[in-house]
């Protein structure tokens, strides 16, 4: 099985509120909640074909561009994108980030 390896396989599907990446039989996706000018990311699934080779870095990539484009605050909720973006500062530039909004109780 082969993976996706262009940015540009990352669609937003606005409908369903989540990124993709699509393959021949798999998918990996950053589910996320628009609220007001918040995008708070949700959780983020990468089949285990795909482990290791950045798809979760090009999903969260992908929320930073939109909420760049947008004027969105990124809440990161899903674990991984919370760990992702405290270690790419860098990549997170004129985004603003809220660390401090904790997920609702489950």
């Amino acid at each position: 099985m082969s993976t996706p390896t262009d940015d540009r396989d990352v669609v937003d599907l606005l409908s369903e509120s989540r990124f993709v990446i699509r393959g021949n039989q798999d998918e990996a996706e950053l589910v996320y909640s628009l609220q007001g000018d918040r995008l708070i990311l949700v959780h983020t699934e990468v089949p285990p074909a795909w482990s290791g080779h950045g798809m979760g870095a090009r999903l969260v990539r992908a929320a930073l561009r939109r909420a760049r484009a947008e004027g969105l605050t990124i809440v990161p909720w899903c674990p991984y994108a919370r760990r992702w973006l405290r270690e790419h500062p860098d990549e997170a530039g004129g985004v603003a980030i809220d660390y401090g909004t904790p997920p609702p109780a489950a």
